[in-house]
């Protein structure tokens, strides 16, 4: 009979095997189009206005390349507290190694300033099928907002940080890729946590085919 503590010895045996394999052979792999080329511009009835990171921003993200965009009503005259928008995150990574991995939303959320509320996952109806995603809605004083994030890459869409973690080392072992896109749709809630669900998963549709079109495959 094996002990009770082989399988967590086990998998932690073969994670690093795998990291270790992974790292050292693994491939870098340039994304097909750019992700601005890729992503519309104009997403039903909202316009992207782009946003650049600062080089100190970049050089702690680690990220390869990375889209970034408000993206607003284009009402002409909108009237006075209905201006609507949400922001659009993606960081792709052409390959992950130590000090230069997808940093997760759930770490990075709280030491911007916003606290976590509520936390589950969401599903999202694409062109290539259901989709599973987080759900976060977060708090900063008086304001909130609805956070939809999810992982990207190697043919896949996930949601769970475990089972990304474990993809990720199997894939750079056996495959030799790692290459991986983090995405993040930011709405803030103005009328209902529900509406701005709604407006969320309705980018994300459009959004998680616009990225596979430029990511490798």
């Amino acid at each position: 009979m094996r002990p009770s503590w082989w399988p967590p010895v086990f998998v932690l045996t073969v994670g690093a095997v795998a990291v270790t394999v992974g790292v050292r052979t693994q491939r870098s792999l340039a994304l097909r189009a750019p992700l601005a080329q890729t992503v519309p511009v104009e997403i039903e009835g909202y316009r992207a206005r782009e946003l650049r990171l600062s080089d100190a921003e970049i050089r702690v993200a680690g990220v390869t390349s990375y889209l970034a965009r408000v993206f607003e009503t284009v009402d002409s005259v909108p009237a006075p507290g209905t201006r609507r928008y949400f922001t659009l995150y993606v960081g792709y990574y052409d390959r992950q190694t130590q000090g230069k991995t997808i940093h997760s939303p759930k770490n990075c959320l709280p030491g911007s300033g916003w606290e976590p509320l509520t936390s589950r996952a969401a599903e999202i109806a694409t062109a290539q099928g259901p989709v599973r995603v987080n759900r976060y809605l977060i708090q900063k004083g008086s304001q909130q907002a609805l956070v939809l994030y999810w992982y990207q890459g190697r043919g896949r869409v996930a949601a769970n940080e475990y089972g990304v973690k474990w993809d990720l080392l199997r894939d750079a072992a056996l495959r030799r890729r790692s290459e991986e896109a983090l995405v993040r749709i930011v709405v803030p809630v103005t009328t209902s946590e529900a509406a701005a669900f709604d407006v969320a998963t309705g980018m994300g549709r459009r959004i998680v085919p616009a990225v596979f079109a430029a990511l490798p495959t």
